[in-house]
């Protein structure tokens, strides 16, 4: 059964890198944390509080499911949201910034926010694309962002909650991003920094899952705009300064040019759904939890 997005659409291209989708759900939660509305008021409905992992490989899941599953799974994974979103309204409990104060609405039914949350996952799509795969043509990026707002549709957002086209998409995304309207609570600084690999959990991943996961920290920290990176105070050493740019030329060569040692036959590796490494993750973050080790100490509670 057909998938509701074509084989062959940018989309379904862009999301079967594996680079993209092992990097991308990292860099829209550090990103879209600026949000307020849309931190805080996931947040105080979260069922994950103490397996931060498990929420973000769940929402990976889900994504990957319906940008690449056939119909019936993506129908699947459409309904599983909608039950999880059904109760998501209320007030932020605390200021969030001049332009977000304590009593200020939220809602998962909110088109605007419905946007934000496409915005900030194809923001993601797009950036760790072009920075770990290839650029993307002008046509291409525009097939990829109306493909995104047919994904943000199958969710609930209505077409109009967001611009009609990717030029105006990217400036408004970029000043927003550079507005005053953006605030990092103490929370999603904490958060982020986890996300991001500048602070670690009482447990670290396997030794052998271990290199890829720092590489997918330093690629996502450097992906981050300036602002963003300064917001959360992350530091960028000489020891990125040299990984970083290590990371994206190999990663990037095997896509292009893969090099002889490579393992043959190499589109497997690097071609695919992330499902079961998801799955992996979230096991392991049980395991864990089980044990008496956080992911986030001084988050969960």
């Amino acid at each position: 059964m057909p998938g509701y997005f074509a084989p062959d659409s940018v989309a379904v291209r862009v999301m079967t890198n594996r680079a993209v989708g092992l990097t991308y759900g990292q860099r829209a939660l550090i990103v879209g944390a600026l949000n307020p509305r849309l931190y805080l008021g996931t947040m105080a409905h979260t069922r994950h509080r103490d397996t931060p992992y498990r929420r973000l490989m769940l929402t990976a899941r889900l994504f990957e499911t319906v940008f690449l599953g056939d119909r019936a799974e993506a129908d699947r994974a459409l309904a599983f949201t909608r039950r999880r979103h059904a109760p998501v309204s209320g007030r932020l409990a605390e200021d969030a910034g001049p332009h977000h104060p304590a009593g200020t609405p939220y809602s998962a039914a909110d088109p605007h926010l419905m946007f934000m949350t496409m915005a900030f996952a194809f923001d993601s799509v797009l950036a760790m694309q072009e920075l770990l795969v290839r650029p993307l043509s002008g046509t291409e990026r525009e097939q990829l962002y109306q493909d995104f707002v047919h994904w943000g549709e199958l969710f609930g957002m209505p077409r109009r909650a967001a611009p009609a086209d990717y030029p105006t998409f990217r400036a408004g995304f970029d000043a927003y991003l550079a507005s005053g309207e953006i605030y990092l609570t103490d929370e999603a600084r904490l958060v982020g920094s986890y996300l991001a690999g500048a602070k670690r959990g009482d447990y670290d991943v396997s030794l052998a899952l271990r290199p890829l996961f720092r590489a997918m920290d330093v690629v996502v920290r450097g992906s981050l705009p300036a602002r963003v990176r300064a917001l959360y105070g992350f530091e960028w050493t000489v020891r990125d300064r040299v990984s970083f740019p290590a990371v994206v030329a190999g990663t990037r060569t095997l896509y292009r040019r893969p090099p002889r040692l490579a393992p043959r036959p190499l589109a497997p590796v690097v071609k695919g759904r992330n499902g079961e490494l998801f799955k992996l993750v979230a096991r392991a973050e049980r395991r864990e939890l089980a044990r008496g080790r956080l992911s986030m100490p001084d988050v969960a509670g």
